[in-house]
This record gives C-alpha cells, structure tokens and sequence, in this order.
C-alpha cells in the first residue's frame, strides 16, 4: 500500500535533486509539514520530512534545526514502522545519515567539538548499513568530513 505523505515527499525530493529547484521543494515540504501538523505527525513522516527539508534550507542554522527535529523524531521509529511503509532501512539505519548531517552543519556553524561528536555516532552506526549505494554513500560523506575536520 502506497503512502500518500511518503509519496508527497518524493516529488519534494525530486524537485530538489533531480530537478534543481530548491525553492519549489522547501515549499512543498512547508505545505507538508503543515498538512502532518508538524511535529506531532507519524515519527516516520516528521524524520524523512525535516530530513528533506533540511537539504533544501540556505541558512545553516536552519538547516541545524531541521536536522535535529529529523534525529527527534527517528528516536521514536522502530523497524516495524519503516517495513510498513516499504523502507528497506531498520531504525537504526537511519542515524549514521541523520548525525553527518549534524556533523556537517556544526562544522559549517564553527563548533568543531559538536561536529566531531556527531561524526563519531555517525561511525558507531555504520554497523546497521549495507555495502549497498546508500551504505557506500554515506561512507564517503563520513570520509570527506573526517578530512574537513582534520584540516
């Protein structure tokens, strides 16, 4: 069974990666977001939205908050939940993604002590991934903020 939110939330995706338009994709994760009533929506709709939306954000410490708000709500998923909405991801999966992207926004903001702090959660879950391209590319995000940090 399809997942209309989920499926909403793909064409954000779309819009943004394979359409380059940025704008059109925050908007239509804003009208998301308000449609799921924010933060008080299905766990797994407020994580891959705010995760979503977090890419698309052009201030920093906006795309911080929306991250964070995706590591809050993932907290509260279990794998039950992600295999009923046809994700091939367990729960904890998902967080060796969610802290790069922490990690990455508290270096950008300057706070190299946060950002090294996420970076090694990050590495503590890469157990839970596959050497599939999702495992491979967050690898390689890993990879290249331990250089950032380290330089």
């Amino acid at each position: 069974m399809s997942d209309p939110v989920m499926t909403r939330i793909g064409e954000g995706v779309q819009l943004h990666h394979a359409q380059g338009r940025r704008e059109d994709a925050r908007d239509l994760f804003a009208r998301i977001w308000d449609d799921i009533d924010g933060e008080r929506g299905d766990p797994l709709h407020v994580s891959v939205l705010a995760h979503s939306m977090a890419d698309v954000q052009d201030d920093v410490s906006e795309e911080l908050v929306w991250d964070l708000r995706a590591l809050a709500a993932a907290d509260l998923l279990t794998d039950e939940r992600l295999a009923e909405a046809g994700l091939p991801y367990t729960a904890a999966g998902l967080y060796p993604s969610l802290h790069l992207n922490l990690g990455e926004c508290y270096r950008k903001l300057g706070d190299l002590g946060l950002a090294r702090e996420h970076l090694e959660q990050a590495r503590a879950g890469m157990g839970a991934l596959g050497d599939d391209d999702y495992g491979r590319l967050i690898r390689t995000g890993l990879e290249e903020l331990t250089e950032k940090l380290a330089g």
